[in-house]
């Protein structure tokens, strides 16, 4: 089978598997076959990590406290989570030390943004992707990106590969429903085994020509043909877990297919159903993010979202917004104590789960991405803190290191992360 015949096929499982140039030699076709880890994950008190990111911030003066420690008082937006405090820490003075107003929360999970990734080894990765390369082999969808694709600036952007694309999200409760209880009907699944096997060979003959063509070039073709048996492994495994669950069912739903309505009445569905493939061991690693097609209208507010964080110290804008910012913190909670209330072995899912709640821009009205509003739930941590660092100066620490810190948790062995300085304390 010629090479552009395996590249077309290949495509079907997300990679174009392009030969870079060899200035060495000249080559046209590649390939290869290497073992991928194979373990079934039990499920029970697994480590797991969710992220809930808002792409227009929250009004960061009505959401800090001022005093640190465990007796902080209770501000406007932290009110609906009140009664969680005990399961949650709140931070203040994290961040990426990015700048791009709204063109920089693509960062808030990565800490680079993408314009700025391309000579980094792992690119502009986010951290959910980055621990679902390291632990997603044990389900059935080593993560679930959720989210919009309308609204400003083109839609979902939380979640990106270590070769700088943005992971498209499941879009609404219907879609995320059929992907996690509907099976496909038996010619389905015959067509997809068939599939599959034509895909191993085509990955067998691609990564043996790359094998023979690396014994034949000079040490800097062999970085880069290094690069491309990177890629051809990533394609590997992706093939190697859609052929272990295509005979495994899914779990059964426990309600009926629900229908999609809009952004606002469908966040609590949204949530319940990340909260039921965690539950059923589906995936480990969940990200949901909160668009800018959030529309006010459906909670009775008439200005729309983006027009609303513009405020310019409005007082009825900033109280409309404030409404808006309590609903999205209010299900967060909600999130919160359905996960505190399923049984995890002989600890809570919300033990098991570490959930991270912020946004990558800090105040919309002025375009700023400093001082981001973070909040952490559950995963094993000692909470019922508000905790402030130095937001400038040596003594700074970025958001990433508290990213290293979930990583290790996660039981992966990495020292840094997008833009850590080390592991938060």
């Amino acid at each position: 089978m010629n090479i552009n015949r395996r590249r077309f096929i290949l495509r079907s499982l997300g990679a174009s598997l392009a030969l870079p140039g060899l200035s060495s030699l000249m080559a046209n076709s590649v390939g290869g076959n290497s073992a991928v880890q194979v373990a079934k994950g039990a499920g029970v008190g697994a480590r797991r990590f969710v992220a809930v990111g808002n792409l227009l911030g929250f009004q960061v003066k009505q959401l800090f406290p001022t005093t640190q420690g465990r007796n902080y008082e209770k501000t406007t937006l932290l009110e609906p989570l009140w009664e969680n405090r005990d399961q949650l820490t709140v931070y203040r003075g994290l961040d990426h030390g990015v700048k791009g107003g709204h063109f920089a929360v693509h960062s808030f999970l990565s800490g680079v943004l993408n314009s700025e990734a391309q000579n980094r080894p792992d690119g502009n990765v986010s951290i959910d992707q980055f621990l679902a390369d390291e632990v997603g082999y044990h389900t059935r969808f080593p993560s679930l990106t959720v989210g919009s694709e309308g609204g400003i600036h083109g839609g979902c952007q939380i979640a990106w590969t270590k070769s700088g694309v943005r992971v498209p999200p499941v879009t609404g409760p219907a879609q995320l429903f059929e992907k996690l209880f509907v099976s496909d009907s038996p010619e389905r699944q015959a067509s997809r085994v068939q599939d599959n096997q034509v895909q191993a060979s085509i990955l067998d003959a691609v990564l043996g020509d790359a094998n023979r063509l690396a014994r034949q070039v000079n040490k800097e073709d062999k970085d880069k043909l290094d690069e491309y048996m990177t890629s051809i492994r990533d394609v590997e495994k992706r093939l190697e877990l859609r052929q272990r669950w295509d005979h495994q069912p899914k779990p059964e739903a426990p309600f009926g297919k629900p229908a999609n309505r809009n952004p606002v009445e469908d966040l609590p569905l949204l949530y319940e159903l990340i909260a039921l493939a965690l539950q059923t061991d589906s995936t480990r690693i969940a990200t949901l993010e909160i668009g800018g097609d959030f529309m006010p209208q459906h909670l009775g507010i008439k200005k729309d979202y983006h027009g609303l964080s513009h405020h310019g110290n409005d007082p009825e804008a900033i109280a409309n917004l404030i409404a808006l910012e309590k609903y999205q913190i209010m299900h967060f909670g909600k999130f919160i104590n359905r996960l505190s209330n399923i049984q995890d072995g002989e600890r809570t899912l919300l033990d098991s789960t570490a959930v991270l709640f912020g946004s990558g821009i800090g105040d919309a009205n002025s375009h700023r991405n400093s001082d981001l509003p973070i909040i952490l739930a559950g995963g094993g941590y000692k909470h019922g803190e508000f905790r402030e660092v130095p937001r400038e100066g040596i003594n700074k620490v970025p958001l990433c290191n508290l990213y290293v810190d979930i990583a290790q948790k996660m039981g992966v062995e990495t020292d840094s992360f997008g833009s850590s300085t080390g592991r938060f304390s």
